[in-house]
Formats: structure tokens, sequence, C-alpha cells
């Protein structure tokens, strides 16, 4: 076992600060990792501030970050695929069972047996549970190790680990391609990926928001059009039209009136995750035998996947680059929507602290 450095959270109501964690020192199966960059999830700020209380309880001190980048240090000896120096990435797991017919599947985010990044129980008991990427160093199963294009943008490809996987996966699965016409519901750190991975796909992509200061945005994004939401004659001029809505607001918001824009068989996809239930008109999915879904992250499989079509596409996200002493005030700014779009950790800086 060895001490990393890195930043925590130690009661719902603390800012974060610095602090020395364990990590177990590497197994025959493990990489050893230098995190370089680290993206910031709002799913981190839920859990450090224990808003999921009721369906995944913060075990303090809390270390967040799961959207990791960083380089090769050490390989356990039945490692072959990765070895010393090469640039890697840690999404939202860190281990699995392997062997279940969830994780056969390839959907080890769906194993009663994964092990996430944070706030994760630790099965190799080293602390109560998993600490994530904002530290200096990390040790994973070789199986969570992905594989990151290193032409890419380091401190921008960080977020595809999260929002990139969150986006690609139910866009894929709706076979995106040229001739469909995909929708796009908020332009944040969700919706600006979906907005990216859409086009490149070869959709004609369909920003909808409420915010007129975001039309120019989206369309240097990639937005072919964008919908002012709260314009009905807007939405009326595409009734029937969408083969798929990728809805990423976490806000409360009218589902209805986007199920209403797809057409015969199309599908609504929600990634977002509003606080409180949404009413559904049973008839917006029966006329047109549409479909209403929800899609979580990826399988490590399918991440690799999303990796190399970034790569293939030179897609990252857009970040503002901060210090880690700056991530309480990050937080503060992600709740007033005060980012462009996505903050991505210098973990270097945790040197400084």
């Amino acid at each position: 076992m060895y001490k990393s450095k890195a930043f925590a959270a130690t009661s719902p109501t603390s800012v974060l600060s610095g602090m020395e964690i364990p990590r177990r020192d590497s197994l025959p199966d493990d990489v050893q990792i230098k995190i370089l960059f680290c993206g910031v999830c709002h799913s981190d700020l839920h859990t450090v501030r224990d808003e999921w209380h009721a369906m995944m309880p913060t075990i303090y001190p809390c270390v967040p970050g799961h959207e990791i980048v960083g380089r090769v240090t050490q390989v356990g000896s039945n490692v072959s695929k990765f070895k010393v120096g090469d640039i890697v990435g840690v999404g939202c797991m860190v281990d699995c069972d392997s062997k279940c017919p969830t994780c056969q599947e390839g959907f080890e985010q769906f194993s009663p047996d994964t092990t996430f990044t944070y706030n994760s129980p630790d099965k190799y008991e080293t602390a109560p549970v998993t600490y994530g990427g904002y530290s200096d160093s990390i040790v994973v199963n070789q199986r969570a190790v992905l594989r990151v294009p290193a032409h890419l943008d380091l401190a921008a490809a960080a977020p595809l680990l999260c929002a990139g996987i969150t986006t690609y996966s139910p866009l894929k699965r709706n076979h995106i391609s040229v001739g469909k016409k995909v929708g796009i519901v908020g332009l944040g750190g969700l919706g600006h990926m979906g907005v990216k991975i859409a086009r490149a796909m070869g959709a004609h992509v369909v920003v909808f928001t409420t915010s007129p200061s975001k039309i120019e945005d989206a369309i240097r994004l990639g937005a072919h059009e964008v919908i002012l939401s709260n314009d009905a004659n807007q939405l009326a001029a595409h009734a029937g039209s969408f083969d798929m809505i990728l809805d990423t607001v976490s806000a409360a918001h009218d589902l209805n009136m986007y199920l209403d824009l797809l057409r015969r068989g199309g599908n609504m996809t929600l990634v977002g995750v509003p606080e409180h239930q949404t009413p559904i008109n049973a008839f917006s999915l029966i006329y047109g035998n549409k479909t209403l879904s929800g899609s979580m992250i990826g399988g490590f499989a399918e991440t690799q996947e999303m990796l190399d079509f970034c790569g293939q596409h030179s897609i990252t996200a857009d970040v503002e680059v901060i210090a880690i002493q700056q991530i309480n005030e990050a937080y503060d700014r992600m709740l007033q929507s005060q980012v462009k779009y996505r903050f991505s950790i210098d973990m270097a800086s945790l040197e400084a602290n």
C-alpha cells in the first residue's frame, strides 16, 4: 500500500481539500496510472453533497472523479496490452467480475459485482470505498483500462470517459447514420458531446434550447439547426420528423412535447436525471409506435469503441482547464451553468498543494 495525494470532501457541506489517500500496491492484473487530467462531471457534485443518498449514500471521505486520462507507470505480471508510458483512460468503472452474463454481454455497468471508480465498496479493502480521479495516481484492474488516442488533446479527451460514452452509446444503439434526423435537448456538458458525435455519425443534427444566446455556439459545435423549445411555432414545424431525440437535461421539463416530434417508430432516450418524476402521455408513445428509453454510460468494449471513433473524427470535449485548487469554485460555477462545456483538472496542480 502507498499514499496518493488527492482532494476530498469530508462531509456533505464541506469544501474539497487536500489529503492523502491509500492506494493498493499493484497486483498481477493491475495497471498503475499517473493521472494527468480528470474531467469534472455533474455526478461528482451530486455525490460529494450526498444528493443521491436514497439510491447511493456517500461514504466520506469522498474523492470524486471518473473521467481519468493518465500515463502508465507500472504494470502487473499478467498485463500484456499496456506498457509503461502508454496514455490510457479510466471511466466510471475500475473492476467487474467479468464472468456473469451481464459482463459477458458487454454491459459491465449493470452488473451487481461491478466496482465503480469512486464511492463503491472496495473489494481489496484498501479503504472503505474506492477513491476516484481527483488524485495523482490510481491502480486499476487491466480490464478497466482503455487506450486513449494519443493525438487528442488529453485535457479535452478526459470528459469522453463519461460524457462521451453517455451520448455515444444511445446514438449507436439507434443506428444513427447519414440520412437520420437527431434532436439534442440541452447544450451543456452532455449535450455538446451529443452534437459532435451525432454530426460525426452523419446525422442532421438539431439542438433544442431555451436560450437564444446558445444558438451561435450550437452551430459552431456542429448543429445544422437550432430550435427554441419555448417557441410553439418552431416546434410545430418539426412535428413527426425526428428519428431520435437525445434528452440530456436534468431539470424538470415536458417530455411529451418532444415525443410529439418523433416520426413513426422514433425513439427518445433520456440521459439526464430530473430530480422529480415527469408525467408521460401514453398516447404520445402509442400513436406512432414510438419508444422512450434511458441509457447509462457503456461497457468497457463500447467505451473503447467510442474512444476510437472520437480519435478517428478528432472529437474531444470543449473544456476549461483548471487547477485542483479551483474545484470548489468550479462546482459553484457548474451549478450556475457557467462553463463551456466541461471542466478538466490539470492534476499536476496537486504538486503545489
